[in-house]
């Protein structure tokens, strides 16, 4: 099975005080975090920028792999962009992504790929996050969808969806405001592998 990423980066981040994705995670910026978590179990990725467009750009320059779409609607809402972003996907599934979302652990990736569900949703200590993983059969219907809709509503009109409990904080882990972004930052830190440990 292919599995593709698509990664939503159109917003202007007006209430975190700063272009979400060139913040600084760790020497890099968030959404080159967010890329290479996807990156982990995904065969192609796209991301959907909007907003401040050419910083995007400059941003993922290096990375010429990298499928960037422009969303000129970005202002109608997320769900104009995940339509924008999913006529590019090709792999058999995908996993949708906030691009504010970068710490998701590799196990809780494959889990819900492994996962026999049209639709999976996971978990952590009873509360829903991202990313959500989709079968490239609902394609088709979202896009058949307004661009005003909300994909939670269309997610509910769905029989085979899975909640997936997982160890995972990071599925929660989202970046609002300034205090998110630095409770974000802490808890790479507490992740990140210590040099004792790499010895």
């Amino acid at each position: 099975m292919s599995i593709d990423g698509l990664i939503l980066a159109a917003g202007c981040s007006e209430r975190a005080g700063t272009f979400k994705p060139s913040f600084d995670l760790g020497g890099k910026a968030l959404l080159i975090r967010s890329i290479e978590s996807m990156r982990l179990v995904c065969d192609g990725i796209v991301v959907v920028g909007g907003c401040r467009f050419p910083e995007l750009e400059a941003l993922l320059a290096a990375l010429p792999d990298i499928i960037l779409v422009r969303n000129a609607r970005y202002k109608q809402g997320m769900f104009s962009s995940v339509q924008a972003g999913l006529r590019k996907i090709t792999g058999d599934a995908f996993f949708l992504l906030p691009g504010d979302q970068p710490l998701v652990k590799e196990e809780t990736l494959r889990a819900m790929a492994a996962a026999d569900a049209e639709i999976v949703v996971p978990r952590f200590r009873g509360k829903k996050g991202h990313p959500v993983f989709f079968r490239a059969g609902c394609i088709p219907e979202i896009l058949a969808l307004p661009d005003k809709e909300i994909l939670r509503n269309y997610i509910h009109t769905k029989a085979d969806v899975r909640i997936l409990d997982v160890e995972d904080p990071g599925i929660n882990l989202d970046a609002d405001t300034p205090g998110d972004l630095e409770k974000m930052r802490d808890y790479f830190l507490e992740q990140a592998p210590k040099k004792e440990d790499l010895v």
